[in-house]
């Protein structure tokens, strides 16, 4: 019987120390590490915990990715406002 009491039985173990470290190498390498990350969140036989990690972390760069094209372009249009603004300014 589990610990809770809840009339299942599980096997589950948590990933140690060593295997977070492990996989936290892993994705440190360009290339590799996205390509991992791929593996991990949507390959079967993961680990729970690290399949809900990579989950996370490719969702939380595709926000990051959005943010920055959002901010280049509000950052490439106030340039173009003003340098459209200062060529109006010169022709007059």
């Amino acid at each position: 019987m589990d610990p809770l009491n809840t009339g299942f039985t599980t096997n589950y173990k948590p990933m140690t120390m060593g295997d977070w470290l492990i996989t936290f190498l892993i994705q440190m390498v360009p290339l590799v590490g996205l390509i991992m990350l791929f593996v991990w969140a949507f390959g079967d036989g993961t680990h729970p915990s690290k399949k809900t990690w990579a989950q996370a972390s490719l969702i939380m760069m595709l926000i990051g990715i959005v943010l920055v094209i959002i901010f280049i372009g509000v950052i490439i249009s106030m340039f173009g406002a003003l340098f459209n603004s200062g060529m109006n300014i010169q022709s007059v």
